[in-house]
């Protein structure tokens, strides 16, 4: 790891003196402040944040998410669990503004040719597609989700600075101490949660973590923290920690992990026995249970260990049998972009491998706006023939619904009010 330690370890000083000088060392996040939902444009920008993850609080955001779906039509329920891409840059054209009223998702991603414009632009389009859902979909706004890692994955434009790669942590624990760098992990982390928040990003498609190793570090490269286990576990919670504490849903990826295919264009698999692979999802484990993690994201590997027939992301095993019983996982379940060539060496659509995900116990699937009628239609035919019960959908948008609660983007509805 010496030969990054000149490149990252430099990069990261400069951006933390660039980070500490436009914010002030110990002040609030800007735009972000703890307390109550207030009343207003709901999920906007500087809408303030309700914190707190502890047993009760979280019972009593699913009580109250509870309600909310109840009020919901299967239309709407099937909606929840969408995290759609767009095809537009800046503003929305007729034919996603038409998609989106039509199917008001649960959730919206971004990516660089989305986002690569001005800050008050992009506040502006993101502000747009969030309104035109909430309009369109009872009133509830969608998450705003980008992939905000750091290093080789950036996808904003001018005027948002970039997070270091996860590898320079590693060369800076290295280099000075693993009690420095995972306090500049925590920083950092929080300072670039409030300058996303502040445009009306709410989740975050990060942090990667998975411990590097000799199959998956041709795939992910600086992405990960590195290949010691205790670092990374400690600097994936300690990104989690940065980003919740200015209300930004963390969703930690890629539950178990990969090896050194490339899912986009192939499927990999995780020829490891179980005792192996619970050291490997550690980070996840340390997340979930000292956190809360709000969200997982599931990838499309095979792991013969605990399902030789299907991807972890097609897996009751998996994902009830493994994330949910044994490690206790109660947040948001999303699988990973079905358009992948992993999930198309199986032979299924991403209509179809969408409704096998919610079967299997995913909350959220990936949608594009070429395959969204697709997999809407096919989760309401589901539902229609049975395929998919109609109460794990609503488990489903009920876990989607209470994080939205706990990240102070819906003012739920009092029990016996609606």
């Amino acid at each position: 790891m010496g030969r990054c330690i000149a490149g990252h370890f430099w990069e990261l000083l400069i951006l933390m003196l660039v980070f500490l000088s436009c914010t002030g060392k110990g002040t609030a996040p800007v735009g972000v402040s703890p307390g109550p939902v207030e009343s207003g444009a709901v999920g906007g920008p500087g809408q303030k944040y309700l914190p707190g993850a502890d047993d009760a609080s979280y019972a009593r955001y699913r009580k109250e998410a509870a309600v909310i779906a109840s009020l919901m039509d299967d239309r709407f329920l099937a909606s929840q669990v969408l995290l759609a891409g767009l095809d537009n840059k800046n503003f929305l054209s007729m034919d996603i503004a038409a998609m989106l009223r039509k199917i008001p998702a649960g959730g919206i991603m971004f990516f660089k040719y989305n986002l690569d414009a001005e800050k008050d632009m992009v506040r502006s389009f993101l502000e747009d597609c969030s309104n035109l859902v909430a309009v369109s979909g009872c009133g509830i706004v969608p998450f705003m989700a980008v992939d905000h890692e750091g290093g080789l994955v950036h996808r904003f434009g001018p005027g948002i600075e970039k997070l270091p790669a996860a590898a320079a942590f590693w060369d800076l624990a290295e280099a000075e101490s693993q009690a420095a760098s995972l306090e500049a992990i925590e920083e950092l982390a929080s300072l670039s949660a409030a300058e996303i928040r502040d445009l009306g990003i709410t989740m975050n498609l990060a942090p990667v973590a998975e411990i590097l190793n000799d199959d998956n570090k041709y795939f992910l490269e600086t992405r990960s923290y590195g290949p010691d286990p205790g670092f990374t576990e400690a600097a994936v919670s300690a990104f989690i920690r940065g980003m919740d504490a200015a209300g930004i849903a963390c969703v930690a990826k890629h539950f178990p992990g990969n090896s050194g295919e490339d899912p986009h264009g192939s499927l990999p698999v995780l020829r490891a026995g179980k005792p192996v692979l619970d050291e490997m999802a550690k980070p996840f484990a340390s997340a979930i249970q000292n956190l809360r993690c709000p969200g997982v994201m599931v990838s499309h590997v095979m792991v013969p260990a605990v399902d030789p027939f299907r991807n972890a992301s097609l897996s009751p095993l998996v994902l009830d049998g493994w994330l949910r019983g044994d490690l206790g996982f109660q947040g948001i379940i999303v699988a990973d972009d079905f358009a992948m060539g992993a999930v198309s060496a199986s032979g299924l659509s991403p209509a179809s491998a969408a409704v096998e995900a919610l079967i299997a116990g995913a909350d959220m699937v990936m949608v594009w706006p070429r395959t969204i009628d697709a997999v809407y239609g096919a989760i309401l035919g589901a539902l229609e023939d049975e395929q998919l019960s109609r109460r794990r959908l609503r488990e489903a948008a009920e876990r989607v619904l209470a994080e939205k609660i706990r990240y102070g983007l819906i003012i739920p509805v009092p029990e016996g009010n609606p």
